[in-house]
């Protein structure tokens, strides 16, 4: 179909809270051609990670729209929703957390495969098996189980899992946040590497700027739940115009020393100093 693959329309996402309802994400659009990657960037608890999770439809919106390659699934049943969710799949930000530890690596990634319908054990042994070195990991990983991988390892297996639903659109919720800074750039290095094989579209979600600038065409700067600047990313963040993505720019002007630092605190104090307050 002509028109973007994935498009995010008015989005809101609403959580019950004592007294009342907290709105995480309001009034959200933005879209993103197939093969292209799209950067959802903010503090922590700005709503980004509830939009990757509206996406793959881990939590249905209040309201508004997704549509993938022009279908709306954003308030669809879940018998209807089925085949949709092999075309989305997700990489989670923890890459031991989101792997079943008492499975071995060819079993994690060959589940996708057998909800595929690939009845033959041997069959979906020898898909896991390519995938695994799809990935870069020695075909001695099969065997293996999370425990005995380190992150950027298992984040490797994360990914060959989502591959093995065959998706069309990739969503990497802080993908590379958990990852030492030289094992985020070979993650980065493989995702980009993956997107030019197969066409893949990804939905980026990162408070790093420096992963964003690395990995993305477009950029969209979220916070309180609301977009404040969107764009070309290389302009975005070579050239901000809201005062917020620039105290954002200006905490990640060294992406090293950002390791283990949430932005919201610095960019509170210089949001603070900007104004006039001690920070």
């Amino acid at each position: 179909m002509n028109g973007p693959l994935l498009s995010v329309e008015e989005l809101v996402v609403e959580y019950p809270v004592a007294g009342g309802v907290f709105r995480a994400v309001d009034s959200v659009s933005f879209s993103v051609e197939r093969g292209k990657t799209i950067a959802v960037v903010g503090e922590s608890g700005c709503g980004k990670s509830t939009i990757a999770k509206s996406i793959v439809r881990l939590l249905t919106p209040t309201s508004g729209r997704i549509r993938v390659d022009g279908t709306d699934i954003a308030q669809m049943s879940e018998k209807t929703l089925r085949p949709f969710r092999s075309r989305i799949q997700m990489v989670f930000q923890d890459p031991y957390g989101s792997l079943d530890p008492h499975l071995t690596a060819v079993d994690i990634v060959g589940e996708p495969l057998r909800l595929r319908g690939i009845r033959s054990k041997a069959e979906r042994a020898r898909k896991a098996a390519e995938l695994i070195d799809r990935v870069g990991l020695p075909s001695t990983a099969l065997t293996r189980r999370p425990v005995e991988f380190s992150g950027g390892q298992r984040q490797r297996i994360g990914i060959a899992r989502a591959l093995a639903s065959g998706p069309e659109i990739l969503v990497c919720d802080e993908a590379t946040s958990a990852l030492d800074v030289s094992v985020q750039a070979q993650v980065l290095e493989l995702l980009r590497e993956i997107q030019q094989q197969t066409d893949l579209t990804y939905v980026f979600i990162s408070h790093n700027l420096g992963v964003v600038r690395e990995i993305s065409e477009t950029v969209v700067v979220m916070s309180k739940g609301r977009i404040v600047e969107r764009g070309d990313t290389e302009e975005v963040l070579a050239r901000p115009k809201q005062p917020y993505t620039r105290a954002l720019r200006a905490a990640a002007l060294d992406p090293v020393a950002m390791t283990g630092i949430k932005p919201r605190h610095i960019v509170s104090r210089l949001t603070k100093t900007s104004v006039g307050v001690p920070a």
